[in-house]
């Protein structure tokens, strides 16, 4: 069997021609999995039988002449924190361990209903709170361009999957940078959408002001084929957006003259790789050499959103993560003789470190005699924050930032500092505070070797636009595979 295509959009045209059939492209990437992901950890539990059995039913269809949608038998990976019913959905916790759900969420039946099919579920820090994948409880994710380096989290296993090409497509998380951060480390492009774009009913939640499920692919075409599939309202998620169009692919191409993009500036003073800033201010030349016209704005400090996001982030942790108690499913302390026994060790032994920590930071902030001085507060720097950012909207079309402030770290490097670990989600957590679409792209690799992302920030509504910004900055190419991946077809 000849290679297989590297992008979503060559894998449908295949597809469409017949140079691929849907069992065989499927048993290729069954096998890259077996072959790589005991190195790389990006899958918790691959779904191999059922990616069988839909593969052989929509190539079925496909000899009938009967087109089974934009995503026509696409391997897309699924973070382990979103439904699929039949299949474990863990969060990467001991506390969830076995348990199997009886529904699907919203985005993974809508992806289905495109032609998409789900090989596995994919890795993560557990309950989606960490920006390594090092917080899983079964086993860390490795960088595919350097194993002994971090993906990123919470979903690197599904940005691993990706870039290791083990999936065409993946589904992640983004409650304060989960998609965008993996993204920048693994040379991908990652959209957060518009708070409520894409429905959380399916989603494990974290935090539920903040969360958004959003796709992880190799181009921003495929991101914005993903999007399509998954975007919508729906009458299961009361937070779920009505009204919004889905991105016009037939004119993806863009003129960036007359486009207004704004740079922080002040972002990049202190506390930046050297390596992330020369890419940057590449970049930016390149936006500029293409038409755009680039502005300096003003947005409020990232140390703000920071640690307001922390807040909130954690205040809405306690209180999603009290249903898991020990008492209708997940895991069970044995031999206790009293309820708060029950509790306590339930939770105690489900949960690993980074959940307990959070779980007791969210508790204390909404306690009494600190919830005006804590919580409240965060409320209010939020909402400071996102008058900043719709301010610096009206003067420019989309804003323009670093990803992450450091390359992709060794693993076990920020284990023991907690806050060192936070930093890493500086200039991620402003979209997720404001609600507002973000995507992450790749703009080169450093001299080791290893991916490096920019994002863009755009107003509500927005992620056509600024997928289609990506899409002329990387001229429709993705970043090439890790040499060590890009071979080793099935014989």
């Amino acid at each position: 069997m000849r290679a297989l295509p590297d992008t979503i959009r060559a894998h449908t045209e295949a597809v469409r021609s017949g140079a691929i059939r849907l069992p065989e492209a499927i048993e290729q990437y069954l096998w890259r999995i077996s072959l790589h992901n005991s190195e790389i950890g990006a899958f918790l539990h691959v779904m191999g039988d059922a990616a069988r059995a839909d593969a052989a039913t929509l190539q079925a269809r496909l000899d009938r002449g009967d087109w089974p949608g934009p995503l026509a038998g696409v391997p897309v990976a699924v973070k382990d924190n979103i439904s699929v019913a039949g299949h474990p959905t863990t969060a990467a916790s001991r506390i969830l361990e076995g348990f199997i759900p009886i529904y699907t969420a919203t985005a993974v039946e809508r992806m289905r209903a495109a032609g998409a099919i789900v090989i596995g579920k994919t890795n993560l820090d557990e309950f989606a709170m960490g920006s390594s994948n090092e917080f899983s409880a079964y086993r860390p994710t490795r960088n595919p361009y350097d194993p002994e380096r971090v993906p990123g989290g919470s979903s690197g296993g599904s940005a691993a999957a990706v870039a290791a090409s083990l999936s065409l497509g993946a589904l992640g998380t983004d409650t304060g940078g989960s998609v965008r951060q993996p993204a920048a480390f693994c040379g991908l492009v990652a959209l957060k959408p518009e708070y409520g774009a894409v429905s959380r009913y399916g989603l494990l939640a974290f935090g539920s002001s903040l969360d958004a499920i959003g796709p992880l692919a190799r181009t921003a075409h495929d991101c914005a084929l993903l999007f399509n599939a998954i975007a919508g309202p729906d009458p299961c998620d009361a937070t779920s957006r009505a009204g919004m169009a889905t991105i016009d692919l037939a004119s993806f191409a863009i003129d960036l003259a007359g486009v207004r993009l704004g740079v922080p500036s002040a972002w990049l003073v202190s506390g930046v790789d050297p390596e992330i800033r020369t890419l940057f201010d590449q970049a930016s030349e390149r936006f500029r050499s293409l038409g755009a016209t680039l502005r300096p704005v003003e947005l409020a400090e990232p140390s703000w959103s920071l640690a307001a996001y922390a807040i909130l982030a954690n205040a809405e942790a306690s209180s999603n993560l009290a249903r898991y108690d020990g008492v209708r499913y997940g895991h069970r302390a044995t031999e206790v003789e009293r309820l708060a026994e029950l509790y306590t060790r339930s939770r105690g032994e489900g949960f690993g470190p980074e959940v307990k920590r959070r779980i007791l930071l969210g508790t204390f902030v909404l306690s009494a005699g600190y919830y005006e001085a804590y919580y409240a507060k965060a409320m209010r720097v939020r909402a400071r924050v996102r008058a900043a950012y719709d301010e610096a909207l009206e003067r420019v079309d989309a804003i323009l930032a670093p990803a992450t402030p450091t390359p992709a770290f060794r693993l076990g490097e920020k284990l023991d500092d907690p806050v060192s670990m936070y930093l890493s989600d500086l200039f991620t957590v402003t979209a997720n505070l404001t609600g507002r679409p973000a995507v992450a792209f790749p703009i080169g690799c450093t001299r080791a070797g290893l991916p490096i992302g920019a994002q863009l920030f755009g107003r509500p509504g927005s992620e056509g636009f600024l997928l289609r910004l990506v899409h002329r900055f990387t001229a429709g190419e993705p970043l090439a595979l890790p040499e060590r991946l890009a071979s080793g077809e099935r014989p």
